[in-house]
């Protein structure tokens, strides 16, 4: 081997080398540079992804808040329709005391005052007069009892002059 071969083959791998070296630096500063991107990209996913966790975040405190809202609403309609229940239970009592009065004043009504200790269409319950009821449906009740009263006293029905006589000349309330 001649030292011009040596010298040829000594260039041709430092040559093959340096070619090897230069591919590797490129390579590496490709793969650095794909792994930023690949990070940045990373990034701003989890920015995305946090952006949403907090707007999601947001909507639960709204919720909540729609949650609390929505019982602060429920206790009060609760309050407001005690309150009118009550104010309608006392009307129906001022209602039924007034109809309790008219009853005493009527002297076409057989009421306890009047001397008759019967009570609402066989209703036993005891100390009850016409007119009274115990359950929910008092007014309906008592609508009755004042249409069969008219209609025991001929208000329903044409009037029969003979019908004057077996009152017993008792005026009659229209």
């Amino acid at each position: 081997m001649d030292s011009g071969q040596l010298v040829g083959i000594i260039v041709g791998i430092v040559v093959v080398l340096a070619i090897v070296a230069v591919a590797i630096f490129l390579n590496r500063k490709r793969k650095v540079t794909a792994n930023r991107n690949k990070a940045a990209e990373i990034r701003e996913s989890a920015k995305a992804d946090e952006f949403t966790a907090r707007e999601g975040e947001a909507k639960a405190a709204r919720a909540e808040a729609d949650a609390k809202q929505a019982e602060v609403d429920a206790q009060r309609l609760r309050k407001e329709a005690l309150g009118r229940q009550q104010e309608a239970e006392s009307a129906r009592a001022g209602s039924q005391e007034q109809l309790r009065k008219a009853d005493e004043l009527d002297p076409d009504v057989v009421t306890a005052e009047h001397g008759d200790d019967r009570t609402d269409e066989g209703n036993t319950s005891g100390g009850q007069t016409r007119g009274e009821t115990r359950n929910d449906d008092a007014g309906e009740q008592l609508r009755r009892d004042r249409t069969a009263r008219e209609n025991a006293a001929g208000g329903g029905t044409t009037h029969n002059p003979g019908d004057d006589q077996n009152r017993g000349d008792r005026p009659r309330n229209l």
